[in-house]
């Protein structure tokens, strides 16, 4: 949990601010407030600068048949896609729990569990059916599991949680073991298993590292221009 562990560390700068908020009564409000706004800024560099320099893992290509969509990183939406057969599209989209559920862990910076288990959003399509066939599938680095199984309408972004308008069949552990198998001997077939959980792991970083990157610069970048604020006065 690296970068977990990156933003924890900027308590230092933490005692300052409550010291000049303590000070405020006997200070003039702009030059504390501007005091605040340095350091800030300042954390917000450091910060910005100790992730730039965090080694990223190593280039990981895909498992054979499956391809990166264009423009994954800067959205929500499906990672990998899939032919399979004549007319079956597979779409893969990755999330972790955290994610999913915020707040629901509360496992400590030394705990891997997080970092070892994928929550996969798999739709299967057709050409001429208004519904995907959706998967809800926990994946780790030796195994993969499926949650639920139901139809849908066909989705332009992941809904990890969504609720369908209407019947999606039987929970999947109400299904007998033998059906179970065969669910999990038919997305195996395709290629949603095991082999998924490297190149989708090394992703995940890639897409948190970045975001956190720009989350530094975004927030830098408003906290410094002051320029909208003056145009309104």
């Amino acid at each position: 949990m690296m970068l977990k562990k990156i933003l924890t560390t900027g308590g230092l700068t933490l005692r300052p601010w409550r010291m000049l908020a303590n000070r405020q009564c006997s200070s003039n409000n702009n030059s504390v407030s501007n005091a605040v706004d340095s350091l800030l800024l300042r954390s917000l560099k450091e910060h910005y600068h100790e992730v730039s320099k965090m080694t990223p893992p190593p280039k990981i290509s895909p498992p054979a048949g499956f391809s990166i969509i264009k423009g994954a990183l800067d959205n929500d939406g499906p990672v990998l896609k899939k032919i399979y057969g004549e007319n079956e599209e597979i779409l893969i989209t990755v999330m972790r729990l955290s994610n999913i559920l915020p707040g629901v862990s509360g496992a400590g910076d030394d705990d891997e569990d997080q970092l070892n288990q994928l929550f996969l959003h798999v739709d299967i399509t057709k050409p001429g059916f208004t519904d995907s066939l959706h998967f809800l599938c926990g994946l780790y680095p030796d195994a993969i599991g499926i949650h639920t199984l139901s139809m849908r309408p066909k989705l332009r972004t992941p809904q990890f949680l969504a609720t369908p308008n209407k019947y999606g069949g039987p929970g999947f552990h109400d299904l007998d073991e033998n059906m179970k198998d065969v669910m999990h001997f038919y997305i195996e077939e395709r290629g949603v298993d095991e082999s998924l959980f490297t190149f989708l792991q090394a992703w995940l970083y890639v897409k948190d590292h970045r975001n956190l990157m720009c989350w530094f610069k975004t927030v830098g970048t408003f906290i410094s221009n002051k320029g909208s604020v003056e145009a309104a006065k």
